[in-house]
Formats: C-alpha cells, structure tokens, sequence
C-alpha cells in the first residue's frame, strides 16, 4: 500500500516521512486513531515507503552514495514522499508477502486447540486488507467467521514475535512488526516489554490502535505516539467519487453524514439506493398515527431486509437526530449545503426540523440512546422481529403520542 493509498491525511504523512529522512524514526510507534481514520492503511503504507528501493537507493537506476556518506547531485532518493510501488519490496509490501515485516492482530480458536496465533489466519489477514483496508475489529472478526468468540492477541502469539523479531532481517533494511488492535492484548503483553525497550538494530514496532485507554500502560509508555485525524468531508467525497464511482451529490452528502469515518462511508454506499427516509417515514407514521397493526406489518418488512441493512436504517435515523439536535441548537450555523445537493432525496434539514417539533432534546437523546441499544443487540444476532417491535412500542412511550403529521 502506498501513501497515495491513504485518504487524506496529508500533514500525518508528511510527519512520517520527515521522520524517516531526518534519521528521528523510534523504535516503537503508536499509530492512534478512530474508526475510519485509516490508521492501519496508513501503517502498511509507511512500512513500504521505509522498505522501498528506490526511496533507500538501492534501485538500479539511483546513484550511488560516494566514500564520506554525501550523495551525489544525480541523488534523489531524499526528494521522494511515497513508495514507488514497482519495486520488488513495494510488490511483495503490496500483497502482505515481505519476509521482513510481520503482522499481528486479534484472532481466535478454530478448534479445540488453545492459543492460537495470527500466522494461521494469514491468508484471511491479506485478503481483508485487500478488501477492507478500513475495516473494524468486529468488520475482521466476522470476516474469520468467529462468529460470538471473542478476539484476543494470545500469550503464544507473543512469544511467536519475540522469536521473529530477534533474527536478522532476509531482505530490507528494516524489519517490521505490525500489530493492529493492541487493545486486545491482556497482561500477557508484558512479555514483549524488553523487546520493545530494546529491539534489534533496525528493527520497528508499529502499533495500530483505536483507544489507548485499553492498552497496557507499560506497553504504552515505551512507545512514541502518532496521533491520526480521520480525514474530512472534501477527501472522503473525492474517494468516494474516484474509488466507488458515484455522482458528486450523493457523495458529498454521504461525506457530510458519516462524521469524518471513511469505513462508515464505504458502508453507505453499498445502500445508497435505499431511501431510508421514506422507511422512517412510515415507521413513524405507525408509531404516532396508524397504530398497532400497521406497527406490525412495517416490523415484519424491517426484519426481512438483513441485518447490515437494519444496522445502517438505524445509524441513518441516529444521524438525522443528531442533525435535528444540531439545527435547534445552532441554528443556520449547523445547515450544510452539500446534504441538498442530491436531488433524488428529500431535505435532511426539512425532515430534521419536523422531528425537532416532534419531540424535545431530552426525548431525541432517549431515542439516540434506544437506537445505539438496538444496533449493539442486531449485532449480536438478536431476533429482529421482536427487537424492532420492542423498539416501536419504546418510542411510542417516548414520544407520547404526539400528533404531528409527518408527511409532506
């Protein structure tokens, strides 16, 4: 993965390569961000750009560096700010095959045998970057079909890196040792505190983590931290726009509702033609008009569509609360022009302020409050008839059966 691989974050970028060229490179890095940051994208990148030819001059067609360490003027091996891609390091960084870097990431038992470790999950691992770059723990855990167990770097899989990252490396120059999710790495992390403190020559941990909070502190206190902003709206359109091929307006808005989350955004596209408003439009319309039976009928729809469909009606409904929140509180300042400029959806903003006269802030935090409850259950595999019927009768006591016509 390259850096041009990476949406946004062009400061950060510039940060690491600055690093690197300055000879300031640490020994251990935490690379920490929120969901849909890009963090991990961004670690796999910055290991490639360390390990590639041509930014070390090891390519055919650099010059060489003269007996007193001064490079030559044909030298531009210091002006590059990302991997070339074509090498042979860049290659194999590319497909999760260079010998000299090493992942690790949460996994979990297949059988009966205890302790697994990551290497058995390698080929899963190189497919979901492939594929979800972006994704989340739970996007990974579903990915290996872990289905409840829970995910965790294992005391097995500690002493595997100690014995990996104490031999020599085969091929670069520096040897990597990626591990995503450190927050899933208990008291058996200690064992890795003297390798960290003191690693190899040229040997580099990059730590990829969502929370910092869940990390070991003495883990935590042996390495440099590299904070990483999720990108904004105006990157994730122009993703959105060149990697996914959508018109500019329903890219800008889907930009606009996912707070600054590309993995969020990446989900909306695949229901993007969905019009979840109409969907809530109904679902309200029996809550507070037509009452029971046609309660009923609109839980048994919902409960037929799937449940990432039913997660992402959900996070729809949760995100024009919130908007509707913003708009009584802040007024004009809170309207965004980019959530008008697709034509084949109503207005958010009008569909926000009929709800605000709805209901009052300490009802629309009740509902948001309801909705997170609802999603986490829908995960866990929850019976979706009776969670969305349940959820109806919840928000009717909410609203208390106020009669606003939410129809235009």
């Amino acid at each position: 993965m390259q850096f041009k691989d990476v949406i946004g974050l062009e400061e950060t970028k510039k940060q690491l390569i600055g690093m690197f060229k300055k000879n300031r490179l640490s020994h251990a890095l935490l690379f920490l961000g929120k969901e849909g940051s890009g963090a991990l994208p961004l670690a796999l990148a910055f290991a490639q750009y360390i390990n590639c030819d041509k930014v070390n001059g090891r390519s055919a067609n650099s010059s060489a560096v003269s007996l007193f360490g001064e490079t030559t003027e044909d030298d531009e091996t210091n002006n590059e700010d990302d991997s070339c891609g074509v090498c042979l390091s860049c290659q194999k960084n590319s497909k999760l095959i260079h010998p000299d870097v090493h992942y690790s990431y949460p996994v979990v038992n297949r059988t009966d045998k205890k302790a697994p470790i990551s290497t058995e999950f390698i080929v899963e691992w190189r497919e979901f970057i492939a594929n979800q770059p972006y994704g989340n723990s739970y996007d990974w855990l579903q990915y290996i079909k872990a289905e409840n167990k829970q995910g965790n770097i294992t005391v097995k899989e500690c002493e595997e890196i100690s014995k990996k990252m104490i031999l020599k490396s085969f091929e670069a120059e520096y040897k990597f040792l990626i591990m995503w999710m450190p927050e899933m790495l208990g008291k058996e992390g200690n064992k890795l505190l003297k390798l960290i403190e003191e690693p190899p020559p040229n040997t580099v941990f990059l730590l990829v983590a969502e929370n910092d909070q869940f990390i070991l502190p003495t883990i935590l206190s042996r390495t440099q931290l590299i904070k990483i902003p999720n990108p904004n709206k105006k990157d994730i359109a122009e993703a959105l726009i060149q990697k996914k091929v959508i018109e500019v307006g329903l890219a800008k808005q889907i930009a606009a509702m996912c707070e600054q989350n590309y993995r969020e955004a990446l989900q909306q596209t695949e229901f993007a033609g969905d019009n979840w408003e109409v969907t809530l439009r109904d679902w309200l319309n029996t809550i507070v008009k037509t009452g029971p039976a046609a309660q009923v009928k609109w839980v048994e729809d919902i409960s037929k569509i799937g449940r990432e469909k039913q997660k992402q009606f959900l996070k729809y409904f949760n995100k024009l609360l919130e908007h509707g929140i913003r708009l009584r509180t802040m007024g004009d300042l809170a309207m965004d022009s980019s959530l008008h400029e697709n034509e084949n959806q109503h207005s958010i903003n009008d569909f926000a302020g009929r709800f605000n006269r709805l209901c009052d802030i300490s009802q629309q935090q009740a509902i948001i409050n309801e909705l997170d409850l609802a999603s986490y259950f829908i995960e866990r595999n929850a019976n979706p008839k009776i969670l969305f019927l349940s959820l109806t009768i919840k928000l009717y006591h909410i609203i208390s059966n106020k009669s606003v016509i939410l129809v235009s």
